[in-house]
């Protein structure tokens, strides 16, 4: 899966470890932000506050964490890794720490927003999935981006029971401060990667940074990559953070809000793996547009069926196959088309815009929610935007750039 020149470049870290150790970094960094919304209910209860504060909270960490993607993932490509991931994990876990101790929505959005949205930014499992992609061999990266990607899944299928638990057995404080002590463990799984860039040798070129980011955004799939990256985020996020409280204004048990965060997340495996797979054989724009159009018919479903255990759980299942798989197949569309080199940095640019839509869709979901009592705009915009992304993919040009191109024989 890597040649042996990539492997004496890399010493003892087989590629094999690497990819372990940089899917460990994503469950551990994608888990506990993907749960933080079972702290919803019983955060704002205990404070007394409605669902906007927290709401803003929240949205104010997608945000940043979008903001600081592409700084983090500019150093990363310059210097490495490491130091990078390994800051954010030790800004990830004080936010999470000091959110347990806030009483004020001002203090909430500095710390489970700012600070917390920060770490996640240095150490997001987009720089960790970067990584895999450079020390694999080019016939298999587009599966290890799905990999990757999956892995952080797992971390959301993993996180939502376990955070169910620390909050029913002993209280919404002492569940952040375990998820606290798992992000921490992601200082020490970063050492496993290189500590310079691994891009190989026959890769590298003379291009600078700021040449490959002017040559993206004077691509124009690029633009419209950028564009659906910015419904994925709105999607996603608005769920995440909502989907609890949604069933429980239904009346049903809070326990079916838990369980369908970890469908979403078991199915994401699946999703994930493969269109990484499908993305290696077929057109990446054609299968984005497929997952947006069936994202669209599953909202749509969701409105018009009824609301009960088994309406819930199956749309969780099949938004979960739709979940991240646009993850693999966004980097994947960026890798081909602009080669490996400045590969974080520039599906940070495309990630910074998933997060607006992240930031848009999680405090929008609050604020409407707060003045009319009910989610319904948001399932009505949601829908919208699913049909505008599914129109916008089709027209991208995934062809490799002419100077990446083989030299005709």
């Amino acid at each position: 899966m890597a040649d042996s020149g990539r492997r004496a470049d890399l010493g003892w870290r087989l590629p094999a470890l690497i990819i372990l150790a940089g899917c460990l970094i994503s469950l551990l960094g994608f888990g506990p932000r993907s749960a933080l919304g079972l702290f919803l209910p019983p955060m704002t209860e205990a404070r007394g506050w409605g669902r906007e504060p927290f709401a803003f909270a929240l949205a104010v960490q997608n945000l940043l964490w979008g903001a600081t993607v592409p700084i983090a993932s500019a150093l990363s490509d310059r210097f490495g890794p490491r130091r990078v991931i390994a800051l954010g994990a030790v800004c990830y876990t004080l936010g999470l720490i000091l959110m347990a101790h806030v009483e004020s929505p001002v203090l909430l959005m500095l710390t489970a927003g700012v600070l917390t949205g920060t770490g996640i930014g240095f150490s997001s499992f987009s720089i960790a999935i970067s990584v895999l992609a450079k020390v694999m061999d080019p016939s298999h990266r587009s599966l290890a981006l799905g990999l990757g990607t999956a892995a952080g899944s797992l971390g959301q299928v993993l996180f939502s029971p376990f955070g169910l638990f620390l909050i029913g057995g002993f209280g919404w404080q002492t569940g952040l401060y375990g998820f606290a002590a798992m992000t921490m463990l992601m200082v020490a799984l970063v050492y496993v990667f290189p500590a310079t860039d691994p891009t190989p040798a026959d890769e590298k070129t003379s291009q600078s940074l700021r040449e490959a980011l002017s040559e993206a955004l004077h691509h124009r799939g690029f633009i419209l990559l950028t564009f659906g990256f910015f419904v994925c985020g709105f999607h996603v996020a608005f769920i995440t953070v909502h989907m609890p409280a949604y069933v429980r204004d239904l009346g049903l048990p809070a326990a079916i809000g838990a369980i369908a965060l970890s469908l979403i997340g078991l199915f994401n495996i699946i999703g994930s793996v493969a269109a990484g797979a499908i993305g290696q054989k077929y057109s990446k724009r054609i299968s984005l547009s497929g997952i947006y159009f069936l994202r669209t018919v599953a909202i749509v479903l969701l409105l018009v069926l009824p609301k009960n255990e088994i309406t819930i759980l199956l749309f969780s299942a099949a938004m979960g196959l739709l979940w991240l798989a646009t993850v693999p197949l966004t980097s994947g569309i960026v890798m081909q088309v602009f080669g490996v080199r400045y590969l974080a940095t520039l599906f940070g640019v495309v990630f910074f815009s998933h997060q607006v839509g992240s930031f848009s869709g999680v405090w929008l979901g609050g604020w409407l929610y707060d003045r009319f009592g009910s989610y319904d705009a948001m399932w009505y915009a949601a829908i919208f935007f699913g049909i505008a992304a599914t129109i916008v993919h089709l027209p991208i040009d995934e062809r490799p750039l002419k100077r990446l191109r083989p030299a005709p024989a």
